[in-house]
């Protein structure tokens, strides 16, 4: 019975990634952190165009970290924790979407008198 657990197939090792992936990894997302704090830092942009700049360099950081520590990728193996992946986001963004709009109209009804 033990040995039956103690056996570790090839195909369960292929999903730990390398040091060079998690070192690309680091320093992908040390730079996608870097960039949006040197525009909040030094400010050269007007407010809108910063938050933009900051939202789009912490979805990039958010696919790197799928990519690189999680190794959520396009193969076979992963598509289920993909999918997995997909419906827990929308499910959060609906929650997050839906309170918010929610406590923004109860925020106009109360503020109407």
């Amino acid at each position: 019975m033990a040995n039956a657990h103690a056996h570790i197939s090839a195909e369960e090792h292929e999903s730990h990634g390398s040091v060079r992936d998690y070192v690309i990894g680091f320093v992908l997302s040390l730079i996608l952190t870097a960039i949006p704090f040197g525009v909040v830092m030094y400010p050269v942009m007007s407010k809108s165009a910063t938050l933009i700049t900051i939202l789009l360099f912490a979805v990039v950081q958010v696919l790197v970290h799928l990519r690189y520590f999680l190794h959520l990728d396009r193969s076979e193996s992963q598509r289920n924790n993909v999918f997995a992946f997909a419906f827990t986001a929308l499910v959060i963004v609906l929650l997050v979407g839906l309170s918010l709009w929610i406590m923004f109209s109860i925020h106009t009804v109360m503020m109407a008198k």
